[in-house]
């Protein structure tokens, strides 16, 4: 079914390949980086944090300014290059000694990764044509939760082993992952760099409609902490629900994206068009808080009904919210700086990744349903401004270029 989105051969089936690569390294090491840091290298869980707290700082700053770097330099050797850094770089998380050696290296780890991200878009940008990016984009997204959850298995048979031996490897298999994914990237096309033009480089940072969008969609990009650390909570101290529901939400949401994800962004290729997937994915992900807020002190049978229920609200408000995101992410970009673009775009998920776990956290355990309640106004309203933002955006750009879509938003 996923195939009919794809050419048989061409960039996108090497995109994939890449993808496969590079996510099941990640999934891997998501599941073992906090148990490596505070077992093997014996860092307080305080000091760890502080870590990566400090590579997403960096990583945010450098989104911007290393995209526009896979734009002057063509984004399949950004890519490449990056990737090739990070092989070595992971492998130095064998030879760190202490706390300050280890905050070295992931901020400059932070460096590469934010480039590699940038160039990753940049290329979708440039190899596959406008109408496909979203497409494309959205088979990449389900192919990598399928290699994801290939390294996160992985990485739960050596959590059982619990072997500082087998930790060590996992470093040096997740290092192999970028090596590979570099020399995998000399498989795609060049992708011809942009010339220098008059003005100032960073035009994005001036774009105020677009920057406007980074941060409603960095907002909205906040559900996905949901899953992971919120509802884990809420189950826990808030639900008369069995703990395996937990793990049973995850795997329904894991599912349910591998086999919606492509489904879910046809027809979002417009930022019109895209900014009702955003505002319809917004409403689902509002109607999920409700429906996790009424599950607080029921029986376990209903609450873990009402949990199943919200999952499936959510997982179709992620889908369609996601979709949005990628078709306003390349239509409101001018095509000769697709890279400094989505490089600014990914600063808003980076943003909602800092901000999500303490407040979604505070709102659902600390006030319950009212902080829920809270949550599901604050997903429709910002949902609701994406429209407007788009009609913004392209008065902004080009006065004509409103009535190239139906007017119904």
């Amino acid at each position: 079914m996923l195939s009919r989105f794809l050419p048989p051969t061409g960039p996108a089936r090497t995109l994939t390949g890449i993808t496969l690569v590079h996510t099941m390294g990640q999934g891997l090491w998501m599941a073992l980086n906090a148990i490596y840091a505070t077992t093997v290298l014996d860092l307080t869980p305080g000091r760890f944090g502080i870590s990566m707290g400090a590579a997403a700082a960096v990583a945010l700053a450098v989104s911007t300014p290393t995209g526009h770097l896979a734009d002057r330099l063509g984004p399949r050797v950004l890519q490449i290059w990056s990737f090739l850094a990070l092989g070595p770089l992971t492998a130095a998380l064998l030879a760190v000694e202490g706390f300050g050696p280890y905050v070295a290296v992931v901020c400059v780890q932070a460096v590469a990764y934010s480039a590699s991200r940038s160039a990753r878009m940049a290329m979708v940008a440039g190899l596959i044509p406008p109408e496909d990016r979203v497409a494309v984009r959205a088979f990449l997204r389900a192919t990598s939760n399928v290699s994801v959850s290939v390294g996160a298995g992985l990485a739960g048979l050596l959590l059982a082993a619990d072997s500082e031996t087998l930790y060590r490897a996992a470093v040096v298999f997740n290092a192999a992952t970028y090596l590979v994914t570099g020399l995998l990237s000399l498989l795609l096309p060049a992708v011809a760099p942009q010339p220098a033009r008059p003005g100032p480089a960073l035009i994005v940072l001036r774009d105020r409609p677009y920057l406007a969008f980074v941060v409603l969609d960095g907002l909205l990009s906040m559900h996905n902490l949901l899953l992971d650390v919120v509802l884990p909570l809420w189950v826990l101290h808030r639900t008369h629900a069995p703990r395996w529901m937990i793990a049973g939400i995850l795997l329904t949401n894991t599912v349910a994206v591998v086999l919606l994800q492509v489904r879910a962004a046809r027809g979002t290729d417009q930022p019109r068009a895209a900014a009702r997937a955003s505002r319809s994915g917004a409403l689902c992900l509002a109607a999920a808080c409700l429906v996790f807020a009424a599950s607080g002190g029921r029986s376990a049978l209903t609450a873990g009904l009402l949990l199943f229920a919200g999952a499936l609200a959510h997982v179709l408000g992620e889908i369609r919210q996601s979709a949005g995101s990628w078709g306003m992410a390349f239509g409101l970009a001018p095509e000769h700086a697709q890279g400094q673009y989505q490089g600014t775009y990914a600063m808003g998920a980076d943003m909602g990744k800092m901000l999500a776990p303490a407040l979604l956290t505070w709102l659902a355990v600390e006030h319950g349903v009212a902080g829920w309640v809270v949550m599901a106004v604050g997903f429709a309203l910002v949902g609701a401004a994406m429209p407007l933002l788009v009609r913004w955006a392209e008065r902004t750009a080009d006065p004509g270029k409103a009535a190239t879509e139906p007017a119904a938003v």
